[in-house]
């Protein structure tokens, strides 16, 4: 029955996200992940989702803090949190400085609708803020500095998705998707690709950057017009410059592993004006 509760109190928090958020994982589940890392008792991955590393994490604060060990996060719960326990989303506007459990939750959504800020801590700090405003002037809202009910209003649209169709920039499996991954947010697909392997372009567009860039190593990214961008990183060797106009299949470069890379793959990102979407929805 208590299990029932949690569920319930759960639905009632998230109700009002799309569906397509919703399947993204829930807000506040990932505030709740937030939260119980930080108190060292969660080690996973922060996803959003109630599984059985979550429930554990839980019913080990109770334990802890001398509650009644049910794995239901009702108030007692969340005041053992702490300040990341607290408060939830919507219930105040936030600012820079703002530390807690609506905060994580804002990270979270943040990232799922293209805009990620590092990672998943339940600080408003600049990364934050800067996240904040990227998604505010993607919705034609006023760039305020401040997550209030129109902000909140934006994060419970549907996410962004790819208006043009794309092909595979190249042919392997995916090793790592586009979601959260471990503390952050992987804003892209990684292709498991050989060493050498060519790159093309996933449809036609002008280059707009081809050269090094920091993590991502030997980049370039192409602009296809209606918005849309598209970045390949990591690469052992650039085949085009900066304003060449390609067609969808011509050569980039070669997969590699320079910048932040652990071994070679393509690591490929698709942005709608600016938001990363999840990269295997547009591609055919």
């Amino acid at each position: 029955m208590r299990r029932v509760a949690l569920t319930l109190v759960l639905t009632v928090v998230t109700a009002g996200l799309s569906a397509a958020a919703r399947g993204a994982g829930s807000p506040e589940i990932a505030a709740l992940q937030v939260a119980l890392h930080a108190e060292g008792l969660y080690h996973a991955g922060i996803d959003g989702v109630l599984g059985p590393r979550t429930r554990t994490a839980v019913r080990r604060l109770q334990r802890r803090a001398g509650l009644t060990v049910d794995g239901v996060v009702g108030p007692h719960t969340r005041h053992a949190l702490g300040r990341l326990g607290r408060p939830k989303l919507g219930s105040r506007f936030l600012r820079p400085g703002a530390v807690g459990w609506d905060v994580a939750a804002l990270q979270f959504q943040l990232a799922w609708h293209g805009f990620a800020s590092g990672a998943f801590d339940g600080v408003f700090g600049p990364r934050t803020s800067a996240a904040l405003g990227d998604l505010q002037r993607w919705a034609g809202l006023g760039v305020d500095d401040v997550a209030g009910p129109l902000t909140m209003r934006a994060l419970r649209g549907p996410l962004p998705v790819s208006p043009l169709a794309l092909e595979w920039p190249v042919r392997a499996d995916v090793s790592s998707g586009f979601g959260p991954r471990g503390e952050r947010f992987h804003e892209g697909v990684d292709f498991a690709a050989a060493r050498g392997t060519r790159v093309v372009a996933a449809a036609g567009g002008v280059v707009r950057f081809a050269g090094w860039n920091d993590g991502f190593g030997k980049l370039v990214v192409v602009d296809h017009g209606s918005g849309v961008t598209t970045f390949y990183a990591h690469l052992s060797r650039i085949s085009v410059a900066s304003r060449r106009r390609v067609r969808a299949g011509d050569a980039l470069g070669r997969v590699g592993t320079t910048g932040e890379a652990t071994g070679p793959h393509l690591h490929f990102e698709v942005h709608v004006r600016g938001a990363a979407v999840d990269p295997l929805t547009a591609l055919h």
